[in-house]
């Protein structure tokens, strides 16, 4: 006997005035379902890449021990509930592009003049066919194109993905504007546009409502409580980006960016959230996070950091700056966590947004204090990943993990960068 049901594609939206919604994932968009057997759905591969600027404490950083009896360090302790999902990969070389670069991260290449198309997008390129946006390309500080960096743009410090050897793709700081790109109008700079916004007082899920009632009398009990926490989650970061956006109304009523929250850390969770909603009601498979852009002058008085960061990061091996330098390391470490947390504890299909995706995290600079580019900082989690593991490798390219995240994610590639062989990160091979 058939059990008759709903039948909805994957690509199903809730459309309204100024709102295009799509949808998570829902058991209404499985295969049908027999008395015997459910088939679940098939998990979409989604990558996420995750940067930290100017350099880290390595000898805070590096696990003592390699293999799986291996402890997490004093800078990952935030990773504690995620440890047995976590492959730290220590020794392997950038290709040397100089000072504060951060094209080689993901292209592998000697600097931005010799710069390819990053891994994220040629992985775009083929996962992005099946969504909406083939990729976010996202950050937490401001872009910064004045000036020149190691006899380039600076705004070569703004991103890590290259569209093509000539084409670095921008990033967006502003959760309105990349809200509004996911759910609602595409987004706008005009910050006149955004106060009229503010003062209707008004979700962008208001002209859903008949939409969304009009579904869930299709759907059943199980979808229905999907649906329902679903938009709950949409509307609490909408929420909280018009919180940031009435106190910046209330203290700064002329800002070029009103919808950024003052609160680094809550700054950091919504973007990192919406993230989360991304992957989930599957817009985009490929994002890339700048936590701080290269060159950052952010500083931390929220855990006792005054001062700026990049200045912090040349410490001349100062004991006080190392360990203020630390604490920022670990203070973005537990950010990562967050994140982590929130696609673990998020459902799709058989599993979690954190079993359907794979996830590198670190940077281009091992000791920011010498620009150093050797045994820089990696680490990889999520779906597909071997974890509870740090393996060590002598010097080999950074861009040979690159091929093996490429082969990982179903794009593979014979070469990248300075690469010379993909590595096997699936054994123990490199302890």
């Amino acid at each position: 006997m058939i059990i008759r049901k709903i039948s909805l594609p994957r690509r199903t939206f809730l459309r309204g005035m100024g709102a295009t919604v799509a949808l998570p994932l829902l058991d209404a968009m499985t295969p049908a379902l027999t008395v015997m057997a459910k088939t679940a759905a098939r998990p979409v591969k989604r990558l996420g890449v995750v940067y930290v600027p100017n350099g880290i404490v390595m000898s805070s950083w590096t696990p003592e021990r390699t293999g799986p009896a291996f402890e997490l360090s004093p800078i990952l302790q935030p990773l504690a509930p995620f440890r047995d999902r976590v492959l730290v990969v220590s020794g392997l070389n950038g290709p040397g592009g100089g000072s504060h670069d951060p094209t080689e991260f993901l292209t592998g290449a000697k600097g931005a003049r010799a710069a390819n198309t990053s891994i994220d997008q040629l992985i775009a390129n083929k996962l992005g066919q099946e969504t909406q946006l083939a990729s976010l390309e996202l950050a937490l500080d401001p872009r910064d194109a004045t000036g020149t960096c190691n006899g380039d743009s600076c705004a070569a410090t703004n991103s890590i993905s290259w569209r093509s050897p000539t084409l670095i793709l921008p990033t967006e700081n502003d959760p309105r504007v990349v809200f509004e790109r996911m759910f609602g109008d595409g987004g706008t700079s005009n910050p006149a546009a955004r106060v009229a916004r503010l003062r209707k007082d008004r979700s962008i899920l208001d002209s859903v409502t008949q939409a969304v009632a009009d579904l869930e009398r299709r759907l059943g009990a199980s979808d229905r409580g999907k649906v329902t926490e679903y938009l709950e989650s949409v509307r609490d970061v909408e929420r909280r980006i018009q919180r940031a956006e009435e106190q910046s109304a209330r203290e700064l009523p002329v800002v070029s960016q009103p919808s950024v929250p003052s609160s680094f850390e809550e700054h950091a969770k919504i973007m990192f959230d919406l993230q989360v909603l991304a992957y989930q009601c599957d817009l985009t498979r490929v994002i890339t996070f700048m936590i701080g852009r290269e060159l950052s002058g952010r500083s931390y008085p929220e855990i006792g950091i005054p001062e700026a960061h990049h200045p912090l990061s040349h410490h001349q091996n100062n004991p006080v700056k190392l360990a203020a330098l630390a604490r920022l390391n670990e203070y973005h470490v537990s950010m990562f966590a967050y994140y982590l947390e929130k696609l673990r504890t998020t459902a799709d299909g058989d599993g979690s947004l954190l079993d359907h995706s794979l996830l590198l995290y670190g940077g281009a600079i091992s000791d920011g204090n010498t620009h150093a580019q050797t045994n820089i900082p990696l680490l990889l989690t999520g779906g597909g990943v071997n974890g509870g593991r740090h393996l060590t490798y002598n010097g080999e390219p950074s861009a040979n993990l690159l091929l093996t995240i490429m082969d990982k994610m179903g794009v593979p590639i014979e070469k990248l960068g300075n690469s010379t062989e993909e590595l096997d990160v699936d054994t123990l091979s490199g302890v």
